[in-house]
């Protein structure tokens, strides 16, 4: 599988620096620390002078303290690379998830996960596994080339025990990596479930429901914990391989060299050894699978980063795609007209189809039963649900849903709120002259204004307002962004006669100059319209 940092960061630069500090640290490090140690001995039992022991101790320490500096140092500048990444990855999500959310027909818990957890799991893959496992193909080699130099003999039997312990990690590694994608994705849905579930905890309870949504989220966790113990029940499977073949090694290099010593090996002595070679190779020994020891401690962290991007990945693409395809386009449209739009959810339900030509100005209505697909036609004019079949043209030009979104006020049925003052929620994405004091009494806030002034504290679920100002403040952002075609969902639900009626003539009069299509059942509303698009 590819490098999951790679779908963010183009090149592995960064994580050839941070692998060279940890390979240079076990192989400078191992070399150092045998000679040192090989020589130490040979001091202590007569066969070097007592200066040749005191340099080696010396040597033995600064071999502890240049392994321990390189270490640290990798570990450092891994993090610092984890981090990057993990920017610029929730970066692109962010950007590439957020417009395409309903058309992907993704739960906003599912794409939460995403960004969030599953973009920090690259902490530990990019931060620490991916640098080690460089190092983890380079140090082996490289100390079994330094066991040569003093048995070679000893450095061929570090290599054979390298390859039925390298079949068995593959083996073990191809099936892990199954029920880590496994894992993460029966995670994925008990997440997406979870927040999806909260989010709409009220109407759950309103309707009694529940016994039945526990029991869906019991299901889900169930189904995660019983994936997470198939993962943890092959990581101890490969545990007990890596240490199988790396005990095997270490003893039969001790066989062989004690033996070798002692003049009784069953067979004609391919080669001389003497005590200090010998330590030399036995202190090599437990260094030969090091690295790979340390990349098996972080293995579960590559499971984790390559189940996420797995999952990741596919979706990105598809958003991207998405984006692609409705690129804004540069300038305002002479006109919009839709020709047989046909909506379709991802359970198989259809809305539509839709035909209607709208002007370049004007006040127009899209009419119909409550269900019958008003909203549902609106959010497929901006790309917010998926259009199965159909066309949008613009001056004539087929565009994609979405392409005219930067020309396009929005207000929904339930307006965006954010943590801040009523002066600043209106103002947002402003590019109008207006003086919002003077648009927001024409809507009819003056009492809010007189009683609570522009500088009310407002949070994202508008406590404290009604139904109607919510509306209310977000049709006035809509008309201050100054965008030519303003989509609206009932502006003038929850609001009394007199006040809807103040509101229909600040559209007729907005509707001189921009484009204005409402969704509505106000009858006020669609005697003003110049034509009315009936949903049935």
């Amino acid at each position: 599988m590819a490098d999951p940092a790679s779908t963010f960061l183009k090149t592995p630069s960064h994580q050839v620096r941070v692998a060279a500090l940890w390979w240079s640290a076990d192989v400078f490090g191992a070399a150092l620390f045998a000679g040192a140690l090989a020589f130490w001995l040979g001091s202590a039992v007569g066969m070097r002078t007592p200066l040749a022991g005191t340099i080696a101790l010396v040597a033995l320490a600064f071999s502890g303290a240049l392994r321990g500096i390189a270490q640290a140092r990798g570990a450092l500048r891994g993090q610092v690379n984890a981090n990057v990444t993990k920017q610029l990855s929730r970066a692109r999500l962010f950007a590439a998830f957020l417009p395409t959310s309903y058309r992907r027909g993704s739960l906003p818990g599912e794409d939460i996960r995403a960004v969030i957890d599953d973009v920090e799991v690259l902490d530990g893959y990019v931060g620490r596994f991916a640098p080690i496992r460089t190092a983890a193909v380079i140090s082996p080699l490289a100390c079994a080339a330094l066991a040569a130099l003093a048995s070679w003999v000893a450095a061929a039997i570090m290599l054979s025990t390298l390859l039925p312990f390298a079949f068995g990690m593959v083996l073990a590694g191809s099936a892990a990596r199954v029920e880590a994608e496994r894992q993460h994705r029966a995670l994925s849905r008990m997440t997406g479930l979870f927040v999806d579930r909260a989010r709409t905890l009220p109407i759950i309870v309103s309707f009694g429901a529940e016994d039945r949504i526990t029991r869906q989220i019991a299901d889900a966790a169930q189904d995660v914990a019983t994936r997470t113990l198939r993962v943890l029940r092959i990581a101890f499977v490969s545990s007990a391989v890596l240490e199988f073949f790396a005990a095997l090694s270490v003893a039969l290099v001790a066989v062989y060299c004690g033996f070798s010593l002692l003049g009784i090996l069953p067979f004609p002595a391919p080669e001389r050894l003497d005590l200090t070679r010998a330590f030399f190779v036995l202190a090599l020994a437990p260094e030969f699978y090091l690295g790979m020891r340390r990349m098996a401690a972080a293995y579960h962290e590559k499971q984790q980063g390559e189940a996420a991007m797995a999952t990741v990945q596919p979706e990105l693409a598809r958003a991207e795609a998405m984006l692609d395809e409705a690129r804004p386009t540069a300038t305002a449209p002479q006109g919009w007209t839709i020709e047989n739009l046909l909506v379709r959810y991802d359970d198989g339900a259809t809305i539509g189809p839709f035909s209607a030509a709208w002007p370049q100005t004007g006040l127009h209505a899209i009419t119909g039963a409550t269900g019958s697909g008003k909203s549902s036609l609106l959010h497929a004019l901006v790309g917010m649900v998926p259009v199965a079949s159909g066309k949008l043209l613009a001056a004539g030009l087929e565009t994609a849903p979405g392409a005219l979104n930067p020309h396009i006020g929005w207000s929904g049925q339930r307006p965006l709120l954010l943590p801040g003052t009523l002066e600043e929620n209106l103002l947002l994405g402003s590019a109008d002259g207006t003086d919002w004091r003077v648009l927001a009494r024409r809507l009819g806030l003056d009492a809010l204004l007189d009683t609570r002034g522009g500088d009310l504290a407002i949070d994202p679920v508008g406590s404290g307002l009604s139904g109607g100002e919510r509306r209310r403040i977000g049709l006035a952002r809509a008309i201050l962004s100054g965008r030519p075609i303003l989509l609206l969902d009932e502006p003038t639900a929850d609001l009394d006669a007199v006040t809807a009626q103040r509101l229909v003539e600040v559209l007729i009069a907005i509707a001189q100059t921009r484009l204005v299509i409402v969704a509505t059942h106000d009858p006020q509303l669609l005697a003003a319209a110049q034509s009315t698009l009936s949903c049935s």
